[in-house]
């Protein structure tokens, strides 16, 4: 079976967006919404770009970029569960954890693209 990461972050988007859906109708909820479709959408098309990078260097600013993007959705997830909007359904709770698991491949992804531009560097 191939790992596909750009698949598998386009299924996050889309949860968050039905995240987003299921949130009530209020000034605060609409406000989270907002942030919450354009963090929560963004690594996807993030990664995309970072696939056609022009350089090593332009693959890492893309992916940080998306790892950022990454942790606040976190934080706006966060705030949503702290202030009962989540309700009981195990959605969301798969939401949090492949929030918490797209953040640890990022992260890898950058140390890695980091240590072969480094090694690259070292031989010129």
């Amino acid at each position: 079976m191939k790992y596909d990461l750009e698949q598998r972050l386009i299924r996050f988007a889309v949860s968050i967006v039905k995240t987003i859906e299921s949130l009530p109708q209020d000034r605060s909820c609409n406000h989270l919404a907002g942030q919450l479709v354009r963090s929560g959408t963004a690594p996807a098309l993030l990664y995309g770009e970072a696939q056609s990078a022009e350089s090593r260097k332009d693959f890492i600013h893309k992916m940080r970029i998306g790892l950022k993007e990454l942790r606040e959705t976190s934080v706006c997830l966060k705030i949503i569960s702290e202030a009962g909007y989540s309700g009981t359904t195990g959605s969301y709770e798969k939401v949090i954890n492949e929030n918490v698991e797209l953040i640890s491949i990022f992260h890898k992804s950058i140390l890695t693209a980091t240590k072969n531009l480094t090694e690259t560097d070292g031989r010129m």
